[in-house]
């Protein structure tokens, strides 16, 4: 971890499935990355327009208070038009079963993914849970009921 910050670890239970035999667990790609990548277990080809559940041969124990969010790799997002549809995909921590990847090709051209490509990035987060007060009124902003494109931006707006 470069100096001035550290990095705050928190150990994951991981079993490797019989599809994931002979692959590289997640791993971050430096110091300072926040995502680990992920790879895939299986081969497919994503047609222009398709979305699949891409597997990774791995099920995890993530512990309570705390989720894994499945994002998208920001390269093959740039260079091919294959993201994460549901970004930030949520692992929950009472899941069990094979964690996979939900991929789309927003590309014109047929992508293929092999085995032991880096697909996706895992990230660990925090769950803050909310407990609903209800009310008769809210307070009072400036900004109020105001929606979409009401705090201005974009001319077409």
């Amino acid at each position: 971890m470069a100096a001035g910050g550290s990095a705050h670890e928190v150990p994951v239970q991981l079993k490797r499935l019989p599809n994931g035999h002979g692959l590289p667990l997640p791993e971050y790609a430096t110091d300072g990355a926040a995502g680990m990548d992920v790879v895939s277990a299986e081969d497919i080809t994503l047609a222009p327009g398709a979305r699949h559940a891409v597997s990774t041969g791995l099920a995890m124990a993530i512990p309570p208070g705390f989720e894994i969010q499945v994002r998208p790799r920001s390269g093959l997002a740039l260079k091919h038009g294959i993201t994460v549809p549901n970004t930030p995909g949520t692992i929950d921590s009472d899941y069990r079963g094979e964690l996979k990847a939900i991929l789309i090709n927003h590309g014109s051209e047929p992508f293929a993914i092999h085995r032991g490509d880096r697909i996706a990035q895992l990230v660990i987060a925090p769950v803050t849970r909310a407990t609903w007060q209800e009310v008769d009124d809210l307070d009072a902003t400036e900004r109020g009921a105001g929606g979409f494109g009401s705090t201005g931006g974009h001319a077409e707006l």
